[in-house]
């Protein structure tokens, strides 16, 4: 396979939106905020740390566009956990048990932006065609 994994996420938001967003993913989310490197810190964005080494970044878009149908989905070991900490932050939460096995929440960043958590994970499995 060439592709050996997933490095980073890229979020969509609107210019100015940096303090919002380490408010939601940093203080929210308990993810840590990321140094930029330094020829891009012009663009605005804010980059956070993934417990299982990748990322989430945020990045400026001009004529932004909440993303409501395509999203990141992060794994969370207790949903009960974020469910009241999302009640604690005022977030609203949308809990969906109908499609997938698992249980799952969805949220939306200040920007408008679908995220979607799911405790546990995915399972994947590879087939040809």
């Amino acid at each position: 396979m060439l592709i050996s994994g997933l490095d980073h996420v890229q979020i969509e938001a609107p210019a100015g939106h940096e303090a919002q967003a380490r408010r939601y993913y940093s203080e929210f989310l308990g993810l840590p905020e990321l140094q930029k490197p330094q020829p891009l810190q012009h663009n605005g964005g804010v980059w956070f740390a993934l417990p299982d080494g990748r990322q989430l970044h945020t990045g400026v878009v001009t004529a932004f566009v909440p993303r409501t149908k395509g999203h990141p989905c992060l794994r969370c070991t207790d949903l009960d956990a974020l469910l009241r900490r999302a009640a604690e932050f005022q977030v609203p939460a949308e809990e969906d048990f109908q499609l997938v096995p698992l249980r799952r929440v969805y949220l939306s960043d200040p920007f408008g932006n679908r995220l979607e958590v799911v405790q546990g994970q995915h399972e994947s499995s590879f087939t040809t065609v």
